[in-house]
């Protein structure tokens, strides 16, 4: 009971220390801070999402930046057809409606991640890991070698998707929603932890013979359990190109693949709120060492080899203790 606790007290310093920067820096009359905290919230929302498959299903995708890049052109595209007045391929009327744009993005990552993941999963260990690295690489160079997109260049987008009652063109407004989002994520994650799939998951990552013996099939568990991953990194990718008002293929790219890999490990794999810790550690180290030097990931790959050597549950881990299960 005391390890959590700690942990929950640890998780609720977290969440008031990201909801207290913004307010603060819009008090203060600086809106780049709170930009900073739109990026903490989006990019834990992204991790949120790989730490279903990796932190509760063990399974080490480093494909999932295709479904970030995916919902961020979905947002994209919409923006730009919206702001043409053009309708999208096969007559699909543009719109600059948020949730229609979040359900699009979360659709289109479910559909393409059920044949990925029923090829993928498949294998295991090093060839799961590479398998799906390759799709998310042929997805890239489609990004690249699409024109009509921007190709290379990437997709600026002109316009502010809108949410119903909120003013998403103002920094607060739009943290404040993405924080929201955040928080449905998080509740989603617990949901399924605490669900009887969520057992039978993470049984699958623990012992799939012994989990097939009682009559449960690992596959269909870790497919679903992929697919959903997919669908919230995918509404992650939506949220960060409205932020940036840009997409570009370097969202599809293994590097962000490893990013949120990154999140997981120094947060702690299979934590609530660990992706909320290790986006916080990250963005901080980019922004306060990035105006330094270009070789900022230098230290924080110091503090990611600690944490693997000495923190093994992470960040939260280091602060909360072990984790209490059952």
């Amino acid at each position: 009971m005391m390890a959590l606790s700690r942990e929950t007290l640890v998780s609720a310093l977290l969440l008031v220390l990201l909801v207290a920067i913004p307010v603060a820096a819009t008090m203060a009359g600086e809106p780049f801070y709170v930009t900073l905290a739109t990026r903490i919230a989006i990019l834990a929302l992204a991790a949120v999402g790989l730490n279903i498959a990796l932190g509760l299903g063990g399974l080490v995708s480093f494909g999932h930046a295709a479904f970030f890049g995916l919902g961020g052109y979905v947002a994209g595209i919409f923006a730009t057809h919206a702001f043409n007045g053009e309708p999208l391929p096969f007559g699909i009327a543009a719109t600059t409606s948020m949730p229609v744009i979040w359900l699009s993005a979360m659709a289109l990552c479910g559909l393409v991640a059920l044949p990925i993941g029923a090829i993928s999963l498949r294998t295991s260990g090093v060839y799961f890991i590479m398998i799906t690295l390759a799709f998310a690489q042929m997805i890239y160079y489609f990004a690249v070698s699409w024109p009509s997109y921007g190709g290379e260049d990437g997709l600026s987008i002109y316009v502010r998707n809108g949410f119903p009652g909120l003013n998403t063109a103002q920094p607060l407004p739009y943290f404040l929603l993405c924080l929201g989002v955040l928080m449905a994520g998080l509740a989603l994650f617990q949901l399924i932890k605490g669900s009887r799939f969520g057992t039978a998951l993470e049984a699958s990552r623990q012992n799939p013979t012994r989990l097939a013996a009682v009559g449960i099939a690992p596959f269909g568990i870790r497919l679903v359990a992929f697919a959903v991953s997919a669908m919230v990194t995918g509404l992650a990718g939506a949220l960060f190109a409205d932020l940036n008002r840009f997409v570009s293929p370097s969202m599809l790219s293994w590097h962000m693949s490893g990013e949120l890999i990154v999140l997981i490990i120094l947060g702690g794999k299979g934590r609530l709120f660990g992706p909320l810790a290790g986006a916080m550690v990250y963005v901080l180290f980019e922004y306060a060492l990035g105006g330094i030097t270009e070789r900022w990931q230098f230290f924080l790959g110091l503090i990611l080899l600690g944490v693997v050597l000495f923190a093994r549950g992470g960040l939260l881990g280091l602060l909360a203790g072990k984790a209490r299960h059952g």
